[in-house]
């Protein structure tokens, strides 16, 4: 995707996370990396003038949705321009001359070490603390110049923060892969999106969702991803996220969508994009 020169990219993290890894990927290394300290702080991060896109996560293989990052998504106004997928390989990452048989602490975020299993499994004497970030942990450790303490991160950290690499690939699953999205204040579809997010809010009768995904299937276009999420402010009502492969720009997708609309009390359009290669 082709973006203006040294573009300003919000991601949720320090430098030298996964989101960091994942815009390079994206975008290359002309950009300008915008670290933001929470997920709050990151989906305000065009309003608060602080960036001109945001990358965020979305998905793992492994660990399911990001339900925060979804939640957030749909109360701003953002739209999807693009998504990259990048595979989670997980380093155990010291200080420069640290030995991996001295290592006692090794910290991270909760969602790495539980990825990690084997690992620990093996070392039963390594105590596993949780931090607020993988990337985070590899400076904490860094600053503490500790050679008993390590962090799992990705290898883009270790470089970053100076740190000696003691194991690579702790994760238990090789096919471990995040998805994160592109979003940006304005909508654009390019001429090659393939595919489309929604959400929609149905209303509480007999078959509504059926009816719904009916105006996709009979038009055989193909539902890749379905998920509920409570609605805040009305217990026990739910909205769905739908990934459809298709694009706007395809008159059955639009008439599908105008359809919905007699099933669907609601129907907001998150965007429309390329659909990523592992």
């Amino acid at each position: 995707m082709k973006i203006p020169s040294a573009s300003r990219i919000a991601f949720q993290g320090e430098r030298g996370a996964f989101s960091e890894e994942a815009a390079v990927k994206l975008l290359g290394e002309d950009i300008q990396l915008v670290p933001r300290p929470t997920f709050e702080a990151l989906y305000t991060s065009i309003v608060d003038r602080a960036a001109d896109y945001i990358l965020a996560p979305i998905e793992n293989s492994l660990a399911g949705s990001v339900h925060r990052s979804y939640d957030l998504l749909v109360s701003s106004d953002l739209h999807i321009q693009a998504e990259v997928v990048i595979p989670i390989a997980h380093y155990l990452i010291g200080i420069p001359g640290a030995a991996f048989d001295r290592i006692t602490q090794v910290s991270s975020h909760p969602v790495a070490l539980a990825q990690c299993e084997k690992f620990f499994a093996s070392h039963p004497a390594i105590k596993r603390v949780a931090t607020d970030d993988t990337a985070g942990s590899v400076r904490e450790v860094m600053a503490a110049g500790d050679p008993t303490r390590a962090g799992i991160a990705s290898k883009r950290a270790a470089k970053v923060y100076g740190g000696a690499i003691l194991r690579e690939h702790l994760e238990d699953h090789p096919e471990n892969y995040t998805r994160f999205l592109l979003l940006a204040s304005t909508a654009e579809v390019a001429e090659n999106a393939d595919k489309l997010s929604l959400v929609l809010n149905l209303a509480h009768k007999p078959g509504s969702l059926c009816s719904a995904l009916n105006c996709f299937a009979r038009r055989n276009l193909n539902l890749l991803k379905i998920e509920s999420r409570p609605i805040p402010g009305a217990p026990w009502s739910y909205c769905f996220y739908l990934d459809l492969q298709t694009s706007l720009r395809d008159p059955e997708t639009r008439a599908a969508l105008e359809e919905l609309k007699e099933f669907a009390d609601s129907v907001k359009i998150l965007g429309c994009y390329p659909q990523a290669k592992v």
